[in-house]
């Protein structure tokens, strides 16, 4: 599936990533310190304009190559990944598809000169229920007063603008959300205390409060009533890199294990001489590359323009499933080193790959969107949806009856 110019870029980005980033990762878990020492670099390389055309500041590339990046970052630092994966998929991506010209020239240029741009669409009440958002936005003239709070935000304190969603109805019946880009000099936008996690500590993530937040109209992410659709297709892109994430965070894992395996002797012979040990290797490699074919598969259908939104959410199902197996199985292979925070990185793997089973949607969630989009099949129909587009054509229906 890769080609030359697929692997030319993974050598090139593997030999950027041993040599700049593997060597912080340890000391940044360790500390729960955000990489600013790495953006510099991250940029020189393109790696914060990857989805960005060229005449925004952009080095697009196709998303193969997004997903070979994606994964060779988290292959030695998980929280470099995140960064990386939320800036891009999640950050830059919506502007690009939904945003205006003038917006598009306003905030990709520096999205893509080292500046990130956030997320914000879970709340403290809406998690995998997105539609419960209870952020509201009024418009007063020109001008949106925001009120609400957004938690689980990767790279809050750092982003200098989030693409946050709000209520834009006074009707409470009415739950069609609406996208804004805030930005972070505003009176009214709060930065809230940085979150203690189980992994991915090196990435940041916050809550962010408005408070009579004024955001102008121009500021506005596409049409009033839309911001949920916008979302959707947003997260469809962005669960084939946390896909990419997984395997690579499986893929140091299994090479950790697979080093330690031909070294460590016991009565005498390697570790990996005995059945095992090299059986659990066995399934390591073998349920990974599964999994990347998969990633590979969505990212494929989604540069030739195919329905992917399926496929989307197989590849991030499966890959986070299998990278927290294979993460796991390389614990046993190590024995008691594998438990040491330092000397192996098998432990903080571990920790940072149950991310990849939450964010963007859990492995529930994921579920949902593929079982109803394989009834929609049976019944005749043949467009991939998301899970969620059930209730967003029930609210037309209930609209277009009013």
């Amino acid at each position: 599936m890769l080609d030359h110019h697929h692997l030319e870029y993974r050598d090139k980005l593997r030999a950027f990533c041993e040599e700049t980033i593997a060597p912080l990762a340890a000391t940044l878990d360790h500390e729960q310190r955000f990489p600013s020492e790495h953006m510099g670099p991250l940029t020189a390389m393109g790696l914060l304009g990857c989805l960005v055309p060229e005449e925004y500041g952009g080095t697009p590339v196709d998303t193969i190559s997004y997903c070979i990046a994606v994964e060779e970052l988290a292959r030695v630092c998980g929280s470099t990944a995140i960064i990386i994966a939320a800036h891009n998929s999640l950050g830059t991506f919506p502007i690009v598809r939904f945003g205006s010209e003038e917006q598009k020239r306003r905030f990709l240029p520096r999205a893509t000169a080292g500046e990130l741009i956030a997320f914000g669409l879970s709340e403290p009440d809406a998690g995998s229920d997105a539609g419960g958002t209870r952020t509201t936005a009024r418009l007063t003239g020109d001008t949106w007063t925001i009120n609400g709070s957004k938690c689980w935000i990767t790279s809050g304190p750092q982003a200098f603008a989030v693409n946050a969603t709000a209520r834009a109805s006074t009707d409470p019946e009415n739950k069609d959300i609406t996208t804004f880009v805030l930005e972070r000099d505003w009176a009214g936008y709060d930065i809230g205390k940085k979150e203690n996690k189980l992994g991915l500590r090196g990435s940041d993530t916050s809550f962010l409060h408005f408070d009579d937040l004024k955001c102008p109209d121009e500021n506005r992410l596409g049409e009033v009533g839309m911001g949920f659709k916008q979302m959707l297709i947003t997260l469809d892109g962005g669960r084939i890199s946390i896909g990419a994430m997984a395997l690579g965070l499986a893929q140091g894992s299994l090479e950790v294990a697979l080093k330690y395996a031909t070294e460590r002797e016991q009565f005498g012979k390697p570790i990996a001489s005995f059945q095992g040990i090299a059986h659990k290797l066995a399934d390591m490699a073998t349920e990974l590359e599964a999994a990347r074919l998969l990633v590979y598969e969505a990212a494929r259908m989604k540069d030739a323009g195919l329905p992917f939104s399926r496929h989307s959410a197989m590849c991030k199902l499966y890959a986070s499933e299998v990278g927290h197996r294979v993460c796991e199985i390389a614990f046993s292979v190590l024995g008691g080193v594998g438990y040491e925070t330092g000397p192996y990185p098998v432990e903080r793997n571990w920790r940072d790959v149950k991310l990849c089973e939450i964010g963007e949607g859990t492995s529930e969630i994921q579920r949902l969107v593929i079982s109803r989009d394989l009834i929609r099949e049976l019944s005749g129909s043949t467009r991939e949806t998301t899970a969620e587009e059930p209730s967003i054509k029930a609210r037309e229906a209930a609209k277009a009856r009013n």
